[in-house]
């Protein structure tokens, strides 16, 4: 007959119970990622976040020899696809390339939203700023702010304005110029600045307020003329080009920023290492050259400091869009 087990014995094993079925999933976090990760881009491909989503996956994926899959899910200004992310599991493999749009603008911008930009995400880092450009079409008889205001002044209810979306800066800055200027100018959506570029450069719409990356390699190549910058300094990427505010209108400033999110509930432990591998890419010298060639600005910083960067942006926009008037039901 077997002697009965003593208490301690019995602790003892009941310790060890617990330790290999909780090594498991110490293993499993330590083994992250073990399968590719998906970065939800909310806009159509060729456009500015889903540049920066692109170069930022690359890096995730030389890092961990994990791929890293773009998944463009455009539409209601970036809305659908950061709700997808929202409502995603929080395993650390869905992650959002985030903008101000979707999250400083759209909480005011939309009567309803389909998530919440603060409780269902954690901010991972702040990838880029980018400054917005006006760009015309050339048939437009405007080298200047001052000339595209005085032809729009005289051609009522003709002047088309595009955007990649209702709620993102690109038809914010619209909003804004229109409010400081006067002018009635139709807004025209898009679900990205990339079908938006294609109709400006067609001739279907006259003006636009673009990201930079998005909008260079068409200025650069003639098919867009640059009017002004929307940044409060003129963008290296564009030197000879000025800002809005140099051109007649003071205090303007409409520019963007993209960065990554995942859902709340992420492990910390994979917040953290997104955020130290794509810093450690921002800090060198080929991300800063690379996004400046872009005319982005490379950004960094933790994943708190992001958060108040969300918080601040959503407060300044709010103000623009209550003093812009503009809603979407």
């Amino acid at each position: 007959m077997k002697p009965r087990a003593t208490w301690p014995a019995l602790v003892a094993a009941a310790m060890a119970l617990v330790a290999g079925v909780a090594a498991p999933d110490a293993s499993a976090q330590a083994a992250w990622p073990s399968k590719p990760i998906r970065i939800v881009v909310p806009f159509p491909p060729g456009g500015t976040t889903d540049i920066l989503a692109r170069a930022a996956a690359q890096k995730m994926a030389e890092a961990w020899k994990e791929q890293a899959v773009i998944d463009n899910r455009p539409g209601a200004g970036g809305n659908i696809g950061a709700e997808l992310v929202a409502k995603a599991p929080a395993d650390g493999y869905t992650m959002l390339m985030g903008t101000v749009g979707t999250h400083a603008i759209n909480a005011s911008l939309y009567a309803k939203m389909p998530y919440d930009h603060v409780k269902d995400f954690a901010p991972v880092i702040l990838v880029a700023a980018v400054p917005n450009v006006m760009v015309v079409h050339p048939s437009v008889p405007a080298a200047t702010v001052a000339e595209f205001i005085a032809w729009a002044k005289a051609n009522p209810g003709k002047v088309n304005f595009a955007s990649s979306g209702s709620g993102t800066s690109i038809h914010l800055a619209g909003e804004l110029f229109k409010t400081q200027t006067g002018l009635a100018m139709t807004h025209v959506p898009y679900k990205g600045s990339a079908p938006a570029i294609a109709d400006l450069i067609g001739g279907q719409v006259q003006v636009m307020f673009d990201n930079l990356p998005s909008a260079l390699p068409q200025i650069r190549g003639g098919r867009l003329r640059a009017l002004a910058v929307t940044s409060r300094e003129r963008a290296n990427a564009l030197p000879d080009v000025p800002t809005v505010a140099e051109s007649g209108l003071p205090g303007f400033e409409a520019s963007s920023w993209f960065g990554l999110l995942a859902p709340t509930g992420t492990p910390r432990e994979v917040v953290v290492r997104v955020n130290a591998e794509i810093a450690r890419w921002l800090a060198s010298s080929d991300a800063k050259d690379k996004l400046a060639s872009q005319g982005a600005v490379a950004a960094g910083g933790s994943p708190e400091d992001f958060a108040s960067h969300i918080t601040a942006e959503t407060a300044k926009w709010q103000k623009v869009v209550r003093e812009s008037g503009a809603k979407v039901d």
